[in-house]
């Protein structure tokens, strides 16, 4: 195995590892008592094709059904009784499970984390069991007018990339898909070198790493066939994975919803991916002075002295193969057009005149700060550091994300506003009560 300690870090100084089985893993020594285990898979929805949509979320609930050496059930007793908590999350570029125990436990409670990941039974009565568990999931996320209203916006801002489509698949999908599919598609994407396993917390880095090696070992991992297997899906399914070129024009939806109570607004911009990483600084800046806090522009401009909007919010999505800047706002109806164009006044003011040196400090500050703050518990950082290297293979970006922030310039953010944000070219999701 080889090792390397991640040198000069702006953040923390975690060691990363590599097995010989292809698994790779990063702990850090945290002086509080507790560590979190964080197994991140690098598969979500955008790895499934459309006819096994939402296979990646469906085989996250499958997991926890039974090993051949854990029963069903068994896995989430053995983590209670020891007042541990486990929980799972899947999006379009990645499936992670967790785990936060006490140090005394971590020895016993680890190796049973990535038993469960590596081996789960899929046996087909509890397939079907989970399936209608899953199709529940499905109705309630359909009833819910935020969740409908985001995916409507995916669907027109993407045309190809499939970010376009719900990370639980459509339940036409899911009611039909069949127990062998599920093991296909664990075996192809559930393998030590498509997995990074991070524990973070109040143990000798040789101690976690010791652990999570001896469990990886005693896994299955029988890596040699299905490794061909794996890189060729990887190759084939990045070939796919095209970013789309900016909008020409404004590509505009409109839909009625009988549920709402005020009117959702939601404008969008193609923008760079974590392939594009560089460029995504300065996005995360302008979306900070938009739209992010009680003193930004939009905030301020539309509720605060117009009253034109309830709620205004602006996130830059970044995504692997394609980011998307992303406005909403909760409004009456009848001030659409008005919060629309002023939305698009904002843009163009930025682009032709750019921004202040005294806002963009403080912005500068505020992201690199929330960013710094949100890395203070073990579960924060074991995110943290499992998200990037399990998207990019590196931690630098992780480490040295709140420096780079600070680096941006006035020049930077006009730059960037000229280059992805035209005022006069996006994608818009109108919806309005009936």
């Amino acid at each position: 195995m080889t090792s390397n300690l991640i040198t000069k870090p702006q953040l923390n100084a975690p060691t990363v590892e590599k097995l010989d089985n292809g698994l790779t893993v990063i702990v850090e020594q945290m002086p509080i008592e507790a560590i979190n285990l964080n197994v991140w898979l690098n598969v979500g929805s955008t790895r499934e094709t459309d006819e096994i949509n939402g296979m990646a979320h469906f085989l996250e609930h499958i997991v926890f059904k039974g090993t051949p050496s854990l029963k069903m059930g068994e896995f989430e007793h053995l983590i209670e009784e020891r007042g541990a908590v486990t929980n799972a999350a899947t999006s379009q570029d990645y499936t992670h499970y967790y785990i936060t125990t006490a140090p005394k436990d971590f020895a016993e409670l680890a190796p049973l984390q990535l038993d469960v990941a590596l081996n789960p039974s899929i046996e087909d009565e509890a397939f079907e069991r989970e399936k209608l568990v899953v199709l529940e999931e499905i109705r309630r996320s359909e009833d819910n007018p935020s969740k409908r209203t985001f995916y409507r916006s995916m669907e027109t801002c993407f045309e190809t990339l499939p970010y376009r489509r719900p990370v639980l698949g459509p339940a036409s999908v899911i009611a039909n898909m069949r127990s062998q599919q599920m093991r296909d598609f664990h075996a192809s994407w559930y393998q030590p070198q498509s997995m990074t396993v991070v524990a973070v917390g109040n143990l000798p880095e040789t101690q976690l790493i010791d652990i999570i090696a001896k469990a990886a070992s005693e896994t299955k991992a029988d890596t040699n066939i299905v490794e061909t297997n794996y890189r060729q899906e990887r190759q084939q399914n990045s070939r796919s994975l095209a970013a789309e070129p900016a909008f020409k024009e404004i590509v505009r939806r409109e839909y009625t919803d009988e549920n709402l109570q005020q009117a959702r607004l939601v404008m969008m911009w193609r923008v760079p991916g974590m392939m594009e990483l560089e460029a995504t600084y300065a996005l995360d800046v302008l979306s900070a002075i938009l739209g992010q806090g009680k003193v930004s522009r939009l905030f301020r401009d539309l509720r605060e002295e117009r009253g034109l909007v309830s709620q205004i919010g602006v996130s830059n999505m970044t995504q692997t193969y394609q980011g998307v800047f992303y406005i909403s706002a909760r409004l009456p109806a009848a001030n659409i057009s008005a919060v629309e164009t002023a939305v698009a006044e904002h843009l163009q003011t930025i682009c032709t005149a750019g921004v202040s040196e005294p806002e963009i400090a403080r912005i500068r500050t505020q992201v690199a700060n929330r960013f710094v703050f949100a890395s203070e518990r073990p579960s924060d950082r074991a995110n943290l550091y499992g998200y990037y290297y399990s998207q990019l293979q590196s931690l630098t970006p992780a480490l040295n994300y709140p420096d780079r922030v600070r680096t941006v310039t006035a020049e930077d953010l006009q730059a960037a506003a000229q280059k992805y944000l035209d005022p006069h070219a996006y994608g818009v999701v109108v919806m309005k009560p009936a």
